[in-house]
């Protein structure tokens, strides 16, 4: 959905991309390893078992795969439904992912990192993680603002090379100044990934490094709140 959204918007976006990368720097490293936004690393990490080569435990990514696809489908419709009422359905589906994380923290309270043969508290908390960034990723996709996609990079720093004075493609949006947009989106994911990697070395439970997560989240629905409602261009 193509919106005609203003810094604000453009901002609480990159907060939920900082999200992100706290987030899955915690599945990644305390947790898995098993990714809980990108889900081309679970499709890959499943790829490599039934070829015998990597040592990657499938069970983690596959309940990761399950689950982000029970939120992303219950997202879908949530948020189809708030929207055709008029709801502020962008707020609605931050509330739910905020609950999510919070409920994913209270599995893993007082839960120690451990990264590889992760046991069952570790997958139900990675599981719960995975369902929010379902969530996530439908409302993101909703939102369509270019270049701040929350829940990955990959495109951010295409098009932000491909649209610099290097690339040079009008396609990309050379001379419109969005490459500012997309250089901070992959900043804010940098700095997310590096305070998770950050908390995991410095030994914090599970809980701990979840919960401000939670919170920032809640904060933007808030935050948001007040706005008009995001609508259909």
């Amino acid at each position: 959905m193509d919106v005609r959204a203003g810094g604000r918007l453009t901002f609480l976006l990159l907060v939920l991309t900082w999200v992100t990368g706290l987030v899955e720097a915690v599945s990644l490293l305390a947790l898995g390893p098993v990714f809980t936004a990108m889900q081309t690393g679970n499709v890959l990490f499943l790829s490599f078992g039934p070829a015998h080569q990597g040592h990657l435990p499938a069970l983690a990514a596959g309940v990761s795969l399950l689950s982000f696809a029970v939120g992303a489908v219950c997202a879908a419709r949530l948020e189809g439904a708030a929207e055709s009422r008029g709801r502020h359905w962008f707020v609605l589906g931050l509330s739910v992912e905020a609950a999510l994380i919070t409920a994913a923290a209270g599995i893993g309270w007082d839960l120690a990192p451990r990264y590889g043969s992760p046991a069952a508290r570790h997958l139900l908390t990675a599981s719960a993680l995975a369902v929010a960034m379902g969530f996530r990723n439908v409302t993101s996709m909703r939102v369509n603002l270019p270049g701040v996609p929350t829940t990955l990079v990959t495109r951010s720093v295409t098009a932000l090379l491909g649209g610099s004075p290097l690339g040079h493609d009008s396609a990309f949006g050379y001379g419109t100044g969005m490459w500012g947009r997309r250089a901070l989106a992959v900043a804010a994911m940098f700095t997310g990934g590096l305070t998770g990697g950050l908390l995991v070395r410095a030994g914090w439970p599970v809980n701990r490094m979840l919960l401000p997560a939670a919170a920032v989240v809640a904060a933007v629905a808030v935050a948001y709140g007040r706005q008009p409602a995001l609508r259909r261009a």
